[in-house]
């Protein structure tokens, strides 16, 4: 199925407005990572750490609630919510990555995308 430019359009919208989402309960180092192009398997990564595993839980409920409310959209799946270290929420084009400062620093997952483009999602979307 051949991605269009709407899709993608729509992809970075949906990762802006995730990654506003964690930096308004305070997420910290927020990015987005344009990964389509090296992946294939998803358009975007939004990425943010929080200080403690509480954060990390409020971080990942605010992003589903204003991604839906905003969006309409649910993630498809999200993973390590129990141990709130490293949560993955999967939305299929975008995957939001929420770390607590320490499993961050250890798996450094920008380094691996060093060479993919970044997403301004402070800017206007």
């Amino acid at each position: 199925m051949a991605t269009t430019r709407a899709d993608v359009d729509e992809s970075r919208r949906l990762a802006v407005v995730a990654a506003r989402a964690a930096d308004d309960k305070k997420g910290e180092d927020v990015r987005v990572l344009r990964v389509g192009d090296v992946l294939g398997i998803t358009e975007y990564f939004v990425i943010a750490s929080a200080s403690n595993r509480r954060l990390v839980k409020t971080l990942v409920d605010h992003i589903e609630e204003i991604v839906r409310a905003e969006l309409g959209r649910s993630p498809r799946r999200a993973e390590g919510v129990a141990e709130q270290q490293w949560v993955l929420v999967d939305y299929g084009d975008v995957v939001v990555h929420v770390f607590t400062d320490e499993v961050r620093a250890y798996y450094e997952i920008e380094r691996l995308y060093r060479d993919v483009p970044t997403v301004d999602w402070t800017a206007g979307s």
